[in-house]
């Protein structure tokens, strides 16, 4: 499927459709860029009106353009987009990238036209890139449907962004600073080709060694996460997500659905398929050139060769706050280098040469601290100053770049006086950055993907023992509700066989004295009323009942309660349940995102759960492996291990219930959201036992 995104970019032949003879049209911008990058394909300019445009034949029509033509850019008003790619099919074309605006961006009349399109072109088996979009470039054939004026240098970055305007403006920035490209493609409204489809292509591209994505928004999350857990085993993915703040949520029932927002199901799916996320358009390209030109580091540890103490200093605080260090420099190597340094230079770590520094005095630092095996990244950096050469410098660092294998990133701190430099250093593969404080993302990027290339393959765990038919009869009782409380939720836990605590659901004082014989004293007692999830909030529950007396007493008083403070709420009965040892209490939940799907979510239980908010999410389906790391990135988590001689907590159990209750919410997608609060877990081999849980259905 991903080979019919080729004609994007080394199309044999391309259509432009609505070219025009005014240099102030987008469509002569379109025709001027596929003559002026190197494309060797031939180029068709479309239009009944002109006879020549920038020395080339003009075709009436579609059909009247000979082969090759695998490729037609669209640049045609909205109404008459129809019949323009009703002629495009029919000549037989199998790609396309509408340029053309006017569809769903405007509204349902727009989304209409989009989607009668959509079925048009589908019909042709065609493949669509846009609407509303600005095109597609290859840097290295030459390829460029854009109206985006320059294009970048060949290189290792494939750029893939749902906004045309802000990828156009990246361009523009990238193209004084020789930052290489292999790829762009501008998506639009993604009525056909999407992130998705574009990155499974781009993982099979030699030329591409890294790919660079902006969105606003996926739409199959699932595929998504499939496709990039393969392609980011081969080459390194980075993501920069737009609208994550979560105010237009709605609000909903459970604490998993309070606390689970869609910008965590990203977060969550990104970390599991080995895509890095960063936080800004500027780390997006900072990180992605890194890993572009940059082997992965061996180790966290970072030697600095610099003539600024300020600058060393910020760039070790962005270390630091990313998990890398100043390694310790190997003394031998210090004696060396003071034997050509200044006098008064300071030889450990970061090496300060002071400010009259000369490109020899780098080129000594560095070919000494490659040397030291206890130095994993270089990290030389230059503040500009009167009488220092800085295009000098920075050949130095290139010199000793060609001859290292050790990660290599440059700092220059200035913009005036080191473009040339700059340029110089990309050109040669090695990143510069303007600011200290920007090496610790990049180097967190190329950890990052070293973890995913060490870790082990997604296997999805497996989970048995499922009685269908005891969920088909839990979602039988439920009906057309749409909040459950304990009584059905723990029988669709029950089908899954996590263990609840035992009890039953009493309608009377009699039925409820008949439950705890039969459980053993003491009981709790919780009132079961549709409509009413939060039970404590209520006073719904009763802890501690000793004989059958008290809980006679007990069933009559909170029945009397409920009806009081909750008029509105349908009362069934009371559960009636052995109170359960003492243990740690965990939440263990799922939430539907419309996005990825099942979303499930571990940390820290009972009542303080959303005050405390020591939460993890990931997405569903599991590998043992994202439960462990689910798990062990909590505070909970960690106190499961033992904690000030506390007995480790049954790890193994609760790995079992994330699992099986991951299966309940694949197996039945009419569960919007799902949690067990708390589960209570025991120590090892011990086992875990669900306390209370409840269920939001659609």
């Amino acid at each position: 499927m991903s080979s019919s995104l080729a004609p994007f970019f080394n199309a044999k032949g391309v259509a432009v459709l609505g070219a025009s003879t005014n240099p102030k049209k987008l469509s002569y911008g379109i025709v001027n860029n596929l003559l002026s990058h190197g494309y060797e394909g031939k180029v068709y300019p479309v239009n009944p009106n002109a006879d020549e445009i920038l020395g080339l034949k003009v075709y009436p029509t579609i059909a009247d353009v000979p082969d090759p033509v695998e490729l037609a850019v669209v640049v045609l008003p909205v109404t008459i987009i129809m019949e323009t790619m009703k002629a495009v099919g029919e000549r037989g074309i199998k790609a396309a990238v509408v340029i053309t605006g006017g569809f769903k961006e405007l509204g349902e009349e727009g989304a209409k036209i989009e989607r009668d399109l959509k079925a048009l072109t589908d019909s042709y088996g065609m493949r669509i890139v846009g609407p509303n979009c600005v095109g597609t470039m290859s840097m290295y054939t030459g390829l460029n449907s854009t109206f985006i004026k320059g294009m970048p240098v060949a290189g290792p970055i494939a750029f893939v962004s749902q906004s045309g305007a802000l990828g156009g403006g990246v361009i523009d920035l990238v193209l004084d600073s020789n930052i290489g490209f292999s790829h762009f493609a501008s998506l639009g409204n993604q009525m056909d080709v999407n992130e998705t489809d574009m990155i499974e292509y781009l993982g099979d591209d030699p030329n591409v060694k890294v790919i660079a994505v902006y969105t606003e928004g996926l739409t199959d999350g699932q595929r998504f996460i499939r496709v990039c857990r393969e392609v980011s085993r081969k080459k390194p993915i980075v993501f920069l997500k737009a609208g994550k703040n979560e105010a237009g949520a709605k609000a909903v029932s459970s604490h998993t659905g309070s606390l689970a927002g869609s910008y965590a199901a990203y977060q969550a799916a990104l970390k599991q398929a080995g895509v890095i996320e960063v936080q800004t358009l500027s780390e997006l390209f900072t990180v992605a050139w890194t890993l572009g030109t940059q082997p992965l580091p061996k180790d966290k540890r970072v030697a600095m060769t610099t003539n600024a103490g300020g600058a060393a200093a910020l760039a070790a605080d962005s270390l630091d706050f990313y998990g890398f260090s100043l390694a310790k420099i190997d003394p031998k190597i210090q004696e060396r280098l003071r034997t050509k340094l200044n006098p008064s230079a300071q030889v450990s770590n970061p090496v300060d040469m002071l400010g009259s520094v000369s490109p020899a005095d780098y080129a000594w630092s560095l070919e000494n601290l490659d040397a030291d095996g206890g130095v994993d990244v270089l990290l030389p950096i230059l503040v500009p100053q009167a009488l220092v050469d800085t295009p000098g410098v920075a050949q130095a660092w290139i010199d000793i770049k060609k001859k290292s294998k050790k990660t290599f990133l440059t700092i220059l701190t200035g913009k005036h006086s080191t473009l040339e430099a700059e340029q110089a250093l990309n050109r040669a593969g090695v990143p510069v950055f303007t600011y200290p404080d920007q090496v610790g993302p990049a180097l967190k990027g190329l950890w990052d993907h070293k973890e995913y290339l060490d870790s082990p393959k997604f296997e999805q765990v497996e989970v048995k023992g499922v009685d269908k038919h005891k969920m088909a009869a839990a979602m039988k009782l439920v009906g057309e509700r749409k909040a459950v409380g304990e009584y059905e939720s723990r029988i669709m836990l029950e089908a899954y066989d996590i263990p609840n605590v035992p009890g039953d659901l009493a309608t009377s004082a009699d039925e409820a004295v008949e439950i705890a014989q039969a459980c053993g004293y003491p009981v709790v007692l919780k009132i079961v009323a549709e409509g009413l999830l939060h039970k404590s909030d209520a006073g719904g529950i009763k802890l501690n009942i000793k004989d059958d007396e008290e809980l006679r007493v007990a069933y009559d008083n909170l029945i009397a309660h409920i009806a009081k403070v909750e008029p509105n709420a349908k009362i069934q009965g009371a559960m009636v349940e052995r109170m359960a040892e003492k243990g740690q209490e965990v939440i263990v939940g799922m939430r539907r995102d419309e996005t990825f799907g099942p979303m499930m979510m571990f940390g820290m239980g009972g009542t303080m759960v959303e005050l405390l908010k020591d939460i993890n999410f990931k997405i569903a389906p599991l590998s043992r492996e994202d439960i462990l790391a689910m798990i062990d990135e909590t505070i909970a988590g960690r106190l499961m291990k033992g904690f000030r001689g506390s007995k480790p907590a049954d790890m193994e159990a609760v790995i079992d219930v994330i699992a099986r209750l991951s299966q309940l919410a694949i197996d039945n997608p009419e569960i919007e959201e799902i949690e067990i609060n708390p589960l209570i877990v025991y120590p090892e081999g011990k086992g875990v036992v669900a306390i209370d849980s409840r269920a939001i259905l659609k």
